[in-house]
C-alpha cells in the first residue's frame, strides 16, 4: 500500500453560499467497522499528518477528508489519520463525522452516536457538550449524532461556520470525514469553511479521469487540494521472485 501526496499552493479566497440539493436519508444502522478500517500503514499514516499538518508553515488546523467516489475507505484514512496526529502532538486533536448519510466514523473507535454534529448544530451549548474524549488517547470524537433527518438545515454555511470557529478555538487539529466529493456538494462546502480537503482515491478502481473531475470541481469552488492518498494500493510479486524465496 501506499500514497501520493500532491501539495498545491492556492489563495485563500472568500466564501459563497451553496445550494444543496435535498434527498432522503437512510437510517444508520449499528454494524461491525469497516473492513477496510486501517488501510494504511502507521508509517504511512504518520507520513500523511506531517505532510499536511506538521510540516506546514501555513498553519493548517481544520481539515477535511473526502473520497473521490465510495468504498474507498475515506472514512478509516480519517480516523487512523487522527490517532497518528494524536500519538505526536501533546495539543488536543478532534476527529469529525460529517458523512451524515452513512456515518460510521465513530464505528471506527467503539463510540455511541447519541449526540453529535448535527445535535450541535440545532441545541445550544459549548461544542464540549457534545464531544467525546477518547479513552487513552488525546483525541477528541465528535460523531454524527441524532438529528441526520434534518440533513438539509445542517448543511448551510451559516449553520456550520459558528460551530467549526468553535472547534478551532478547542482544539489544535480538527479532522472532518466527509462524503465522497463525486456523489454530494458536502465536501465543497465543508472544504471552503476549512483549510482544506485531502482527496483518497482507490488503487485500481478510482479510474483517472472520475478523480480528475473530483479535483478540478473542488478547486473550481475555490478549495484548497492539500494531497491526495492513494489507497489500497498493492504491490504483486511477479513469480519468478516467489520461486527465489
Amino acid at each position: 500500500m501506499s500514497m501520493n501526496f500532491e501539495l498545491l499552493e492556492r489563495a485563500s479566497r472568500d466564501m459563497d453560499s451553496f445550494n444543496l440539493r435535498t434527498e432522503p436519508l437512510p437510517r444508520a444502522e449499528r454494524v461491525s467497522p469497516p473492513p477496510d478500517a486501517r488501510t494504511l500503514s502507521r508509517e504511512e499514516l504518520i507520513k500523511l499528518v506531517q505532510r499536511i499538518f506538521l510540516l506546514d508553515h501555513n498553519g493548517r488546523r481544520v481539515v477535511v477528508f473526502t473520497a473521490v467516489e465510495k468504498s474507498t475507505g475515506c472514512t478509516s484514512i480519517c480516523a487512523g489519520a487522527a490517532e497518528a496526529l494524536a500519538a505526536q502532538v501533546e495539543s488536543r486533536v478532534c476527529v469529525v463525522d460529517a458523512n451524515l448519510r452513512r456515518p460510521a466514523l465513530h464505528l471506527c473507535f467503539d463510540a455511541e452516536n447519541l449526540l453529535g454534529l448535527t445535535d450541535a448544530v440545532f441545541k445550544t451549548g459549548p461544542i464540549s457538550q457534545f464531544v467525546q474524549k477518547l479513552p487513552g488517547r488525546n483525541l477528541w470524537l465528535l460523531p454524527c449524532g441524532s438529528m441526520t433527518e434534518q440533513l438539509t438545515a445542517v448543511m448551510k454555511p451559516e449553520h456550520l461556520q459558528a460551530r467549526i470557529n468553535e472547534l478551532r478555538k478547542e482544539f489544535a487539529y480538527v479532522l472532518i470525514d466527509s462524503p465522497p466529493v463525486s456523489e454530494h456538494t458536502d465536501a465543497i462546502l465543508l472544504g471552503r469553511l476549512t483549510d482544506g480537503a485531502v482527496l483518497v482515491l482507490e488503487s485500481n478502481t478510482t479510474r483517472r479521469e472520475v478523480a480528475r473531475i473530483a479535483k478540478d470541481d473542488l478547486e473550481a469552488a475555490q478549495v484548497r487540494v492539500l494531497g491526495a492518498v492513494l489507497n489500497k494500493r498493492t504491490f504483486p510479486i511477479p513469480q519468478f521472485l516467489y520461486d527465489r524465496i
